[in-house]
């Protein structure tokens, strides 16, 4: 199956957060609010979320749009499980390399973190946190592999808390991309015998095909084929992992099985040639990353929701590759295993991918997910305005949005979402703010 190729429309906004165009806001979502002053509301679509726990997502938000005041979706809560998100905007997991090589938090993290939460993200998501040493992109990766890890981001999470916010962790392991510099170091593989510029060591990286492994800038990595021991220890990471992040207060574990780290490169044709059980059909390319999934759902409470980041395609078209029909399925394996939500990203794997780029050009993904799947889904890429980020919701297009480098520009994105979108985005702020927008 070679890879699917989706092209994302172009869409504009109107004054209050409509799309306009093809893709303008469904009549049958959002009914006006008519001149008696009753409210009306729009019957939402009726979809069934059940992922093998009754109480995994409850419930729509179906908006009266007015003419005269906008109203947002985006700032509608999402409730998953027993777990109330207050709206539908996240930070993005964003790798910061700003570790020592002990992959223990520093102060950056705190406030680079904490900072998102004052400023308004619903969810705020780490870092792509490494579940085991060599699982690290860079030795400056953050880390979960150990009760310290989990004591030094325990006030991190309780400070996300307060500020009103959820704190989530993105569970993660790199694979054939470990062991490489950090990205304003050259981003090129460190072989054990070598050191970044820092002084740390590099180490060898697992791959479930070494042949396959990808023309990356910088000299091919001391790699090894993971065999069945280095899997379950891979699985058993996965799951101590998440052990700890619950005792560090996270609300949210994530499993990154996106681009081109271990689980993806499992995953897709393209990277894995292998002729046992995890590699061949996409039930066995697809086995590992639903043993990890089931791993973590084991020891994550019943009341509160796993997500997992996929790569909705490889961007790969002229090749066996991973694919939107693939994610679809693999979504719909995962509602049965208990996930509450897939945040679909795209490609990683491979220079040889084409990415279209451009607003909202990975929104269609997310979307074919949602709509093919009895899951929730999360849109990412692209996303630079609030009435972009409210018309994804409004649309029926995605359930979340998260939104990265815009969050790296402005800390406060999500404030300033409130500020266009509510009629008083007072209340949003930190109470020791209010003063300068009342």
């Amino acid at each position: 199956m070679t890879g699917a190729s989706i092209a994302p429309a172009e869409r504009t906004y109107g004054r209050l957060g409509r799309e306009t165009g093809e893709h303008a806001l469904r009549s049958d979502r959002v009914t006006a609010i008519p001149p008696d002053g009753t409210t009306r509301l729009a019957p939402p679509r009726r979809r069934s979320f059940e992922t093998g726990n009754p109480r995994s997502l409850r419930g729509r938000f179906p908006v009266a749009v007015s003419t005269t005041a906008p109203m947002s979706e985006l700032f509608s809560p999402l409730s998953l499980r027993d777990l109330e998100i207050p709206n539908r905007l996240a930070v993005s997991p964003m790798c910061q390399y700003s570790c020592d090589t002990d992959g223990l938090p520093t102060e950056w993290h705190r406030v680079h973190l904490g900072s998102r939460a004052v400023g308004g993200a619903g969810i705020v998501m780490t870092e792509a946190t490494a579940v085991e040493p060599r699982g690290r992109i860079t030795p400056h990766d953050l880390g979960i592999w150990s009760d310290e890890h989990a004591e030094a981001l325990e006030p991190i999470t309780q400070f996300i808390r307060e500020q009103g916010g959820v704190p989530g962790i993105q569970l993660a392991h790199a694979g054939h991309k470990a062991s490489k510099r950090r990205p304003w170091d050259g981003n090129v593989p460190i072989a054990p015998d070598e050191t970044d510029p820092d002084g740390a060591e590099g180490w060898e990286v697992l791959s479930p095909s070494p042949d396959a492994y990808p023309p990356f800038d910088g000299d091919r990595p001391a790699m090894r084929k993971a065999d069945y021991d280095d899997i379950q220890t891979v699985i058993d990471a996965y799951r101590e992992a998440a052990e700890r992040s619950l005792a560090a207060g996270f609300e949210i574990a994530e499993v990154h099985a996106a681009h081109g780290y271990l689980l993806h490169e499992f995953l897709s044709p393209a990277t894995n040639r292998r002729e046992d059980e995890y590699g061949g059909s996409f039930e066995n390319r697809t086995r590992l990353v639903r043993e990890v999934v089931e791993a973590v759902r084991e020891v994550w409470p019943d009341d509160k929701p796993v997500f997992v980041r996929i790569s909705g395609t490889d961007w790969l078209d002229d090749r066996e590759s991973w694919d939107i029909d693939q994610s679809v399925r693999l979504a719909r394996d995962f509602a049965q295993l208990g996930v509450d939500l897939v945040d679909v990203s795209s490609g990683g794997l491979h220079p040889d991918q084409r990415v279209p780029g451009g607003p909202n050009f990975q929104v269609p993904l997310a979307e074919a997910v949602r709509e093919g799947s009895d899951v929730a889904a999360g849109a990412v890429g692209g996303v630079t305005e609030p009435a972009q980020a409210d018309a994804v919701v409004r649309n029926g297009r995605a359930d979340l949005v998260l939104v990265g480098r815009q969050f790296l520009r402005d800390p406060y994105f999500g404030l300033r979402a409130a500020g266009e979108l509510e009629d008083d985005a007072a209340p949003h702020w930190p109470v020791q703010y209010r003063r300068a927008v009342r």
